[in-house]
């Protein structure tokens, strides 16, 4: 069997960790420190699950499938297209990609300047994407360009602040939040959401396979094999630098408890430690970090939607996608997030049904009606919750949606998925029996 020797996988593995290590990444652990202080092993567990495990699980789970849309269009093809259209939109042009150029600028630019910012805001995010669109119109040299290059400057800025952190902490680890008192695994899994990751491991795996392939491995079976070996490697380094920044904010959590974000957290440790130094450390991580998941965003993008509209080229499209989030990426960061949290609670759920799924394909394989009343029952029920936390509420079904057990927690589309199987079961048994009549 074909196979990447070991200074090569490790390449894709980190190829792959830094696409998917980007703006959330950089600003959530900290924050989650900063928030659940004492209680920061157990949020990060959850954290750990959601960000990290299920983003892997999600390449793999992907990669075995045979293709994002082979999987999908178990459901059906209808569904496979309108959610894989959502998908791409969301973690491409309309929040992700210029999540990323907006999160890097409040760290780049705002710190050293006074005056307004809208102009530099303008100015930093043209520069931002033509780079990353030059470097994202060869996709096949990714591993070039983020695994040999970017991604071991990130680790070795990122490992510098953490070794500062150990040789002159900033505090120790506070009290956790009242967010982080009740729950703290489970509100650790509900931000990790905001990674976004999971949804972006839908898709990343192409990308990867692309690279692979370059290296000469051809065969699908190696390809495949290759691939999640990438996947392992890269939740690997994603966990150790979670916990790094995890732990970096909880030990600022007790002097700088008033941050108000993963920004501000980062932003006040990095100058308590080295000054005005630690500002400029500061900027060169998130910009490369930021700057890497951009490319890979871009290329997944401008391969999906130059598959569905081959009339526009893969350069054009990711053009368009460049464009299009330098403007959004000027809205501001809070915006942004503020947008991306609905919308991430109603994807979400439907992207972790789909990975069970795709796992317990052999074990559900003779009935396939699971999968359309699964992902219709999970899907109602994130929407409706989704829509409720924006204040909008449906006669009766918001209601209904809201008493169903776990619905607190942010898993009521728990129930309703289990529910999905059990009617699933009872149909395909009653449509054997009419057969049989």
């Amino acid at each position: 069997m074909e196979t990447l020797n070991k200074k090569n996988k490790i390449l894709m593995g980190m190829t792959l960790f830094s696409m998917f290590f980007g703006a959330g990444n950089l600003i959530f652990p900290p924050f989650l420190g900063a928030q659940a202080g004492q209680a920061t092993v157990q949020a990060m567990v959850g954290f750990a699950l959601s960000a990290i495990g299920l983003p892997i699980l999600g390449v793999i789970a992907v990669t075995k499938s045979g293709g994002l849309e082979e999987l999908t269009s178990r459901v059906h093809k209808k569904f496979s297209f309108m959610y894989i259209l959502l998908l791409y939109l969301s973690i491409g042009p309309c929040l992700a990609i210029p999540r990323t150029a907006s999160t890097s600028f409040s760290m780049a630019v705002v710190p050293f300047v006074k005056e307004t910012k809208g102009q530099y805001q303008i100015i930093y995010s043209i520069v931002f994407f033509v780079i990353a669109m030059l470097i994202a119109l060869k996709p096949e040299k990714l591993t070039e360009y983020l695994g040999k290059k970017l991604t071991p400057c990130l680790l070795i800025l990122i490992l510098v602040i953490f070794v500062g952190c150990l040789v002159h902490p900033a505090g120790n680890f506070a009290v956790p939040t009242k967010e982080y008192q009740g729950q703290p695994v489970v509100t650790g899994f509900l931000n990790g959401y905001q990674t976004m990751d999971t949804l972006a491991g839908l898709n990343f795996g192409m990308i990867i396979a692309m690279n692979i392939q370059t290296k000469g491995i051809s065969s699908k079976k190696s390809i495949m094999k290759e691939t999640i070996n990438a996947g392992w490697i890269a939740g690997v380094i994603l966990l150790c630098v979670y916990g790094m920044l995890a732990y970096v904010g909880a030990l600022s959590s007790e002097t700088f408890a008033g941050a108000k974000d993963g920004t501000e957290t980062l932003t006040s440790l990095t100058q308590f430690l080295f000054g005005r130094v630690g500002l400029l450390l500061l900027a060169i991580i998130f910009v490369i970090a930021c700057l890497n998941t951009c490319i890979g965003l871009l290329s997944c993008c401008g391969k999906y939607f130059n598959s569905i509209v081959p009339k526009i080229s893969y350069r054009n499209w990711v053009f368009i996608f460049a464009f299009i989030s330098a403007v959004i990426s000027n809205v501001g960061l809070q915006n942004i997030l503020e947008l991306s949290v609905p919308v991430l609670n109603a994807l979400y759920p439907v992207a972790i049904v789909l990975i069970i799924l795709a796992y317990a394909h052999p074990l559900i394989k003779n009935y396939m009606e699971i999968y359309p009343w699964v992902i219709a029952c999970c899907g109602i029920s994130s929407i409706v919750s989704a829509l409720a936390q924006k204040g909008i509420h449906i006669l009766g079904i918001t209601t209904w949606v809201k008493s169903i057990p776990l619905y607190e927690l942010g898993f009521g589309w728990v129930i309703p998925s289990l529910a999905g199987v059990v009617l699933a079961v009872i149909f395909h048994k009653i449509k054997i029996q009419a057969k049989k009549i």
